[in-house]
């Protein structure tokens, strides 16, 4: 009787099972199962984005110390992670054999499971000193001008830069692209030299038809520029190339020349003030204040050389419909990768995410094993997020693993959401255009740290230690 009832049995399941079949009924995603996947990058370097076991939610109650994940509590959509491209980090890459070249490229910019799917780019206009030579667009001998800039070109652009540019918008077509000058023509200046001094006023409408040419040369080689800054680090005139400009010149600038300027050339590019660092953010409060002015602005820029990141809050605050960017901090050949891990992405990518900028950006993308090339007088100490040497073995920095940790994961069109900080865990939160959740934590303490991560009722627990960065993704 029992074997009559077992027969019965399967025969009733027969049709079910055919039905999940035909129906492609497959294993749950991670996702659907309550599962987050997690990479760590230690601060010894024995593990740099290494993916680790999945961490599996669950409904028991514990008393661990707690990041509740909101994603109900919306704050800034990111425009992009990355670094700037600096002629130097062009020449370093495209001295690359291209087999060697295009693996890396698909590794940087693609959006491969493997690769890290940088989505934002900044480049000089003209040198920044990260090139090999100083030179602006429209050099001119010595006492001469070039009013109606006859002489514009890109120049030595053209050899690294933009050709490099084309073969990454061959696999990134979307990547934004941000635009900052160190220096004006030197036959602007009032000092006549690429070092310092500043901008003649009668030379103000010359130099917004020079941003003009720019954008639009650009343009032609199928390069669009999403955004310009007036001027790189404007209080700083003591690199070189640099230029000197007060608040109140930029802000006469731009209502005077530049913004108009683009109107009329129908230039949609973005104008983001300020571009210095955090220390003064009643600069850009200057230029926003300007009523003016105003309209013509898109945001404000920032690095942290100097200051407290929280400046970047003061100043959206101030202006929340104009939007906050973070465009440079490098990292040093003199410092660790456990020094630089833990402060980069607690201050410039987390920081700068929980205090509203809309990107984070490191400084150079590439330069060799002595940290060239760069100008006389400039960065002889700015350490790419790649080290490229002669013989083109490519070294990552830590620089690539403080972007990556959100680049990777996090794409344009990506909304942060809430999470609270929690003892010595720094943390910030997104929800991506597909739906996933994405937590970046930083363990800025001296010992490991075993805490919750709670969303929608459920939550896994985990240890890091001590420096250690963390992404979760479910």
């Amino acid at each position: 009787m029992k074997n009559i009832n077992k027969k019965l049995q399967i025969l009733l399941l027969l049709p079910l099972m055919a039905i999940q079949v035909k129906c492609g009924i497959s294993k749950p995603s991670v996702a659907s199962v309550g599962k987050a996947e997690s990479w760590i990058t230690a601060p010894d370097e024995s593990s740099k984005l290494q993916k680790q076991n999945d961490l599996v939610f669950n409904s028991e109650s514990n008393s661990n110390q707690t990041i509740e994940v909101n994603p109900s509590q919306k704050f800034q959509t990111v425009e992009g992670f990355g670094f700037s491209l600096t002629g130097g980090s062009a020449q370093a890459i495209l001295k690359l054999d291209k087999a060697k070249k295009e693996s890396l490229l698909q590794e940087l910019f693609s959006g491969k499971k493997e690769a890290i799917g940088l989505s934002y780019l900044r480049i000089s206009i003209g040198a920044s000193d990260l090139n090999e030579k100083v030179f602006s667009y429209d050099d001119m001998p010595e006492g001469q001008t070039d009013l109606k800039l006859e002489h514009f070109n890109l120049g030595p652009d053209l050899q690294d830069v933009v050709p490099l540019l084309k073969e990454i918008l061959a696999i990134n077509p979307k990547i934004k692209i941000m635009g900052s000058p160190w220096s004006p023509p030197v036959w602007m200046k009032d000092n006549g030299s690429s070092k310092g001094g500043s901008l003649q006023p009668h030379y103000y409408q010359v130099y917004a038809e020079y941003f003009v040419k720019y954008i639009q040369a650009m343009k032609s080689h199928g390069i669009v520029i999403d955004a310009i800054t007036p001027q790189n680090e404007p209080l700083h005139p003591g690199n070189n190339p640099s230029m000197y400009m007060t608040a109140l010149q930029q802000a006469e600038f731009i209502k005077s020349n530049l913004g108009p300027a683009f109107a009329k050339a129908k230039i949609k590019t973005k104008i983001v003030v300020y571009d210095h660092n955090c220390n003064k953010p009643e600069y850009p409060l200057t230029i926003l204040g300007d009523p003016k002015a105003l309209p013509f602005v898109a945001g404000s820029a920032f690095h942290l050389y100097e200051g407290d990141i929280s400046a970047l809050s003061k100043v959206h605050d101030a202006f929340p419909d104009k939007d906050i960017y973070f465009t440079e901090q490098y990292t040093g050949s003199g410092s660790s990768f456990e020094s630089d891990l833990k402060w980069s992405v607690k201050n410039v990518v987390i920081g700068s995410m929980r205090n509203w900028s809309v990107n984070a950006l490191s400084w150079g993308l590439a330069n060799d094993e002595y940290y060239k090339p760069f100008t006389p007088g400039g960065c002889s100490t700015c350490k790419g997020a790649l080290m490229i040497d002669q013989n083109q073995n490519i070294k990552r920095e830590v620089g690539y693993y403080i972007i990556a940790h959100a680049s990777k994961f996090v794409p344009e069109g990506s909304v942060r959401i809430a999470s609270n900080n929690t003892g010595n865990l720094y943390n910030v939160a997104f929800k991506t255009p597909s739906g996933q959740i994405v937590l970046l934590v930083e363990n800025d303490g001296n010992a490991a740290e075993t805490f919750n991560i709670k969303y929608n009722q459920k939550q896994i627990s985990t240890t890091l230690n001590a420096g250690a960065v963390a992404t979760y993704v479910w």
